[in-house]
């Protein structure tokens, strides 16, 4: 009887055991995933630092379409323009107020990691603490002059004034100050405009003569009949190697006529691979940086996210967020002090801080 009532006593231990380990199996598979958890029903905000239809905000509502569906747990993702200071308006919201939980994103100028190599006391955040998520497209910016202003070359922009569009202490301004000071040319910089569509504008209507940086992929996408209709003249492609399609305009980097001013530009083209870059907060949690960083990654795949970049004109050419973390500490890391402080002297941002 002992045996007996001890089997029974055993048997029913077992079976309780069995139904608390289906019970736990079933409460542990809504937590397997504290990701998901997290994000299933939030909605993430997708801070853009410019105003509406350039290609910042192209690109980043495109991939906030697809991005969603690639996170465990599905969240949201609601763009939401942030314009002003060329951009340092909505990054620096999401570096230094932001929650850090992975519940904000941005796309804001590439030409921060630059600024902070030269020192830029104005810059009042550090870009080596932000979380890059990826960029969906790496492409020569150009720096371009309105077909009526009679300007066609580096060369005609050395023989006469040529007032330039900026949104304020971006590559819109850099880089027409950097070949002033470097190549001789004379651009004029008008700050303050809030985003590319507004300097379209005024060069359209003739209030200015051009534009100081777009990228080639933007004209392409958003203005192919400018294009086709030769109204945009392209004095000179910042990049690494030249745009295919643009083979006869010559990279800034060439244009130095020592290898010391080289160095410089060379230094002013590298942020090209940031291109319409994606960041978070620091401090994120690291499972939910991964957990972006592989939605990013699949986005890029997603056949319907492709389908439609190639109905919007938009290029897809992305690069990871840990090749973009690693590719900003390197900056930081390895950039001498004297060239960035040259480069600052060249570039820095005198007449920015009063469009902020």
């Amino acid at each position: 009887m002992r045996t007996h009532g001890s089997t029974q006593i055993t048997c029913g231990t077992l079976a309780l055991g069995f139904a608390l380990m289906s019970t736990g199996a079933h409460v542990s598979a809504g937590t397997l995933d504290p990701v998901a958890d997290f994000y299933r029903g939030k909605t993430i905000n997708f801070y853009i630092g410019y105003t509406v239809g350039g290609t910042y905000d192209l690109y980043a509502r495109l991939v906030a379409r697809y991005m969603g569906k690639h996170i465990p747990g599905n969240p949201v993702i609601l763009p939401r323009n942030m314009a002003g200071g060329g951009s340092r308006i909505a990054a620096g919201y999401v570096a230094k107020v932001a929650e850090k939980d992975g519940l904000s994103l941005a796309t804001a100028n590439q030409s921060f990691v630059i600024e902070q190599a030269m020192g830029d006391k104005t810059l009042q955040f550090d870009v080596t603490t932000l979380n890059y998520i990826g960029n969906p497209i790496v492409v020569n910016n150009v720096l371009v002059t309105w077909a009526t202003s009679n300007v066609n070359t580096i060369a005609d922009a050395k023989a006469r004034i040529v007032t330039m569009g900026a949104t304020g202490g971006t590559t819109s301004s850099q880089y027409p100050r950097a070949t002033n000071a470097l190549l001789g040319t004379r651009f004029k910089i008008i700050y303050g405009y809030p985003g590319g569509n507004e300097i379209n504008m005024a060069m359209e209507n003739g209030e200015v003569d051009g534009r100081g940086s777009n990228d080639w992929v933007s004209w392409k996408a958003t203005k192919p009949d400018w294009l086709r209709d030769h109204k945009l003249n392209v004095l000179v492609q910042i990049g690494q190697r030249r745009e295919a399609d643009l083979g006869n305009v010559p990279l800034l980097s060439e244009l130095a006529s020592n290898d010391e001013d080289k160095q410089l530009l060379e230094l002013l083209s590298s942020p090209i691979m940031l291109g319409r870059q994606i960041f978070t907060a620091p401090g994120v949690p690291s499972e939910r940086i991964a957990a972006l960083r592989a939605a990013f990654d699949q986005t890029m795949q997603d056949p319907d996210f492709l389908s439609e970049a190639r109905h919007e004109k938009l290029d897809i050419n992305p690069v990871s967020g840990q090749a973009m973390q690693d590719f900003v500490g390197k900056v930081i890391r390895k950039t001498p002090a004297a060239t960035g402080q040259r480069l600052l002297s060249i570039v820095g941002d005198e007449g920015a801080s009063a469009a902020r």
